[in-house]
């Protein structure tokens, strides 16, 4: 009876596999890259068709004159310079800052405030989160006119309250060039409130309870442990908040269109509005473009920012 001995095994491994074992396991090699290539292969092309060609085709557009009836015709840099003598868009660079400025730091502090109140056990808690979440799905056109009726500067229900506080000069909202922005605002800040303290509501989750409790322990109070263990915990979220709700502002359209149309004058007129006017009411699809692409970096260079600080702060 042949026995196999440590000796031939060493020198089986040391001759390596067999020619047929290679080919099983190249076959299989194969069949795995094919099953993984058939899963990311839908989103791949999906990326490229929807996004990036997209992309490519504005940074072409942006350095032509394409006005959609005649031929695109190569005007290099020129949209760009002109974009800088423009006064309407600087006006919309400045306008769009200036939304970004007040709505990220007030809805990022609402938001907060909202998840640190509905994480407690409240009774009805439940009812109260859908009802903060409610205006995130409600229609534009809708919030855009209960918020115009409630604005009114004379009939409107905002302006009662302030008169009955003894505010006899109550503001014009969206027909003053001054309290049209902040208006804006605040709209944008109630709708858009309940999906970020929906992101901040799953950060508080993941926040240990041994930290408090080891804190308490340690005579910490309420304020003392939010910024020393709530806040340092919730990082990641605070992180992914910010830079939703940067870009998010940056791109604002929809809300500002349907309820100011970027007036009174130009005082919301904001870089997606100015875009959409080039583009679709004035057909000049290269110079909106070159407006686009400009949008595009301002949002690459502040999320870069962002990624950078976070990372120093991680350090």
């Amino acid at each position: 009876m042949a026995t196999t001995t440590a000796t031939d095994v060493d020198t089986d491994v040391a001759a390596g596999p067999t020619p047929s074992l290679r080919r099983r396991r190249s076959r299989l090699a194969r069949r795995n890259a094919l099953i993984g290539w058939s899963f990311i292969l839908p989103n791949f092309l999906g990326f490229a068709l929807l996004t990036l060609v997209p992309i490519l085709v504005l940074f072409y557009m942006s350095m032509t004159n394409w006005n959609v009836f005649g031929t695109a015709n190569w005007v290099g840099l020129a949209n760009f310079q002109r974009l800088v003598g423009d006064g309407s868009f600087r006006i919309a660079l400045f306008n769009t800052l200036y939304y970004s400025v007040l709505h990220i730091p007030l809805t990022f502090v609402v938001a907060l405030g909202l998840a640190l109140l509905l994480n407690s056990k409240l009774r009805g808690v439940a009812f109260f989160r859908t009802a903060a979440f409610f205006p995130y799905i409600t229609s534009i056109v809708a919030i855009a006119i209960v918020w115009n009726l409630l604005f009114s500067p004379d009939y409107g229900p905002i302006n009662e309250v302030l008169r009955a506080f003894g505010f006899a000069n109550p503001p014009g909202w969206l027909t003053s060039s001054d309290w049209a922005m902040p208006a804006v605002v605040i709209v944008s800040t109630w709708r858009d409130m309940g999906y970020y303290m929906i992101l901040f509501l799953a950060g508080l989750q993941t926040v240990p309870r041994e930290l408090h409790e080891a804190a308490r322990m340690d005579g910490a109070n309420a304020i003392q442990r939010f910024f020393n263990v709530t806040m340092p915990s919730l990082r990641p979220t605070t992180f992914f908040v910010t830079v939703m709700l940067t870009i998010n502002s940056f791109k604002i359209f929809d809300l500002i269109l349907v309820m100011t149309e970027g007036g009174p004058g130009q005082s919301t007129l904001v870089l997606s509005q100015f875009i959409y006017t080039k583009g679709f009411e004035e057909s000049q699809f290269g110079y909106a473009s070159a407006a686009s692409v400009a949008l595009f970096f301002l949002c690459i260079t502040v999320t870069v920012a962002q990624f950078l600080a976070n990372k120093r702060r991680s350090a």
